[in-house]
């Protein structure tokens, strides 16, 4: 099944593997053009009405985070680092999708915003709310590079065409389905992808497993190197040599600043939750996502583990002898190629090109929502008819998508995407997750002290990455003996710090808001009563919020101690 040009693998598919393929994507297709069909305002096109229950949003917001990092770029992890990426789940995402559901989701949903950005600026003024839109808006479309970068990879090692032709097939297939119908079309699509992905990544997991003779095979193989199947002190994940600055750049770096940032004023993930039909399905929308998100290690990580033990290029790569232009991103593929007959590998492939796709769906239709609402209506046109904007939001996924094709070669630059994408939330969740968990908890912080903090963190996590030794490749100045994605972890932790730090000394120096102005946006001056749906006390356990997430809690404890 193999089949190599230029040093470059293939996989080797048949007609039956490329009839899935296509069946695929015509009911992709179908998804997006039967959810045109109930688009009839701004609100529908960008936030689905509001009307969606609260499966389909929480299926969806894991959907949307299942992209081609969480595939490619965890499996990679897997394969270069072990067992240690499991902090990324269970330190760096659960803990933060509780905090939001719980939270921060009656915050957002009552308040009756749009976009993360809208709630900023109600809070803190344009200037902080165009700080943030913007910097969203440049993450967004660096984000969805990454994405299409490996789906194009897909495309071009499954076809064999140029990449740049790859790029532009990839872009037009994605492009096609979320201009037609918006969020709708996304989130439905998400779901699908859901169980597509799982399709394709559990029998693969399975077959590998028996290929080395399951979890005391594995174990068996890796003895040289026991590091590999122990999540802590992740010396290598980090790169940090000495294992106390190592735990605490997992716990505060990753699990506190870079997850609570990502998960909590993400709008890639928020504008899911905000989808949904009422307050109670907008908080158990996270916390739904939160049991797959704690599963999916098994079947993302576990692959790339073995990937290193038995595919020869990932095993020479590891061993520092990697010739071609293999990469630890390729770590899955190469296991379906060598593992996987035809049928099964266009299940997987599928399966691979759902991830992806749904991952850039999710970037280009959180981009269409800030630049049309809070970039072009709030600083542009204003008081136009509502079809304008959605033509607008129209007009902005073509144009995102298009400049992704561009993004994407940055992405095809880094070995191990996760490098990048962590640098990437160092700028711009970190930040922003400072600003807003000040500006919602203390009450007298200022308008000014918002867009001051956020530029101040931004420019020092930017500077603590250029002063590493390769966050940004070749123009790393190497000052600080900090590599990987641990570079990332200090990026993130300072650009908190100096953010608060910052927000702290201009409150002090300016005038804060009268409090009445702040109601519902601040949490002492929230009444409780609109934050709680007032049917929430009679749902079913399994429908409750703080019951579901008690559970989620419980069982990601266990995880932790079983894989420690």
């Amino acid at each position: 099944m193999i089949h190599t040009a230029n040093n470059t693998f293939r996989l080797d598919a048949d007609f039956f593997d490329y009839s899935i393929i296509a069946i695929y994507f015509v009911v992709v297709l179908g998804i997006g053009v039967l959810a045109r069909r109930q688009i009839s305002t701004s609100l529908d096109f960008f936030l689905s009405g509001r009307s969606l229950p609260a499966w389909v949003t929480g299926l969806a917001f894991i959907s949307a985070n299942l992209g081609a990092v969480e595939i490619m770029g965890m499996s990679a992890n897997g394969a270069q680092f072990g067992i240690a990426t499991v902090h990324y789940f269970w330190i760096g995402a659960v803990p933060a999708m509780l905090f939001l559901g719980i939270v921060m989701m009656p915050f957002y949903y009552g308040s009756g915003v749009r976009s993360v950005p809208e709630f900023m600026r109600r809070r803190f003024g344009t200037g902080a709310h165009l700080v943030n839109a913007i910097s969203f808006a440049v993450a967004q479309l660096l984000i969805a590079g990454i994405n299409l970068y490996l789906l194009a990879t897909i495309v071009n090692r499954l076809l064999g065409w140029p990449i740049w032709v790859s790029l532009v097939a990839a872009a037009a297939i994605v492009l096609s389905y979320t201009a037609l119908g918006g969020l709708s079309a996304a989130i439905y699509n998400e779901v699908l992808q859901f169980f597509v992905i799982v399709a394709a990544l559990l029998p693969l997991t399975i077959i590998a497993l028996h290929k080395v003779g399951g979890w005391s095979g594995i174990q068996d193989r890796v003895k040289p190197d026991q590091a590999q199947l122990s999540s802590w002190p992740g010396t290598e994940l980090t790169g940090i040599d000495n294992p106390v600055l190592s735990v605490i750049g997992i716990v505060f770096g990753l699990g506190f600043v870079l997850s609570f940032g990502y998960w909590t004023t993400n709008f890639v993930e928020v504008q899911r939750a905000m989808a949904s039909d009422s307050i109670s399905a907008a908080k158990r929308a996270p916390i739904i996502g939160a049991f797959p998100k704690m599963f999916i290690p098994f079947i993302v990580i576990i692959p790339g583990i073995i990937a290193a033990i038995i595919v020869p290029e990932m095993v020479d790569l590891k061993s520092g002898n990697g010739a071609g232009d293999v990469k630890y991103n390729d770590a899955i593929l190469l296991l379906m190629r060598d593992l996987l007959p035809n049928g099964m590998l266009g299940v997987a492939i599928a399966g691979l090109l759902a991830s992806f796709m749904a991952g850039m769906a999710a970037n280009i239709s959180a981009f269409n929502t800030v630049f049309s609402y809070d970039l072009w209506q709030q600083y542009v046109v204003k008081e136009r008819e509502d079809g304008y904007y959605t033509q607008v939001g129209r007009v902005a996924t073509v144009a995102a998508t298009v400049i992704a094709i561009g993004t994407a070669g940055i992405a095809s630059n880094y070995s191990n995407l996760m490098n990048y994408l962590q640098t990437l939330f160092g700028f711009f969740n970190a930040p922003l997750f400072a600003t807003f968990i000040l500006g919602m908890f203390w009450k007298r912080m200022t308008a000014k002290a918002g867009w001051i903090g956020l530029v101040s963190g931004t420019a020092a996590a930017v500077t603590v990455a250029f002063l590493s030794e390769d966050a940004f490749g070749s123009a790393s100045l190497g000052v600080l003996a900090l590599k990987g994605q641990g570079a990332s972890f200090a990026a993130a932790g300072a650009a908190f710090v100096v953010d608060i730090a910052v927000s702290i000394v201009v409150t002090w120096m300016t005038k804060s808001r009268d409090e009445k102005d702040l109601e519902g946006l601040v949490y002492s001056l929230t009444p409780k009563e609109s934050l709680v749906d007032p049917d929430e006390v009679h749902l079913p356990w399994w429908q409750s919020p703080p019951k579901l997430a008690g559970i989620v809690l419980v069982i990601v404890i266990i995880l932790n101690l079983l894989f420690r």
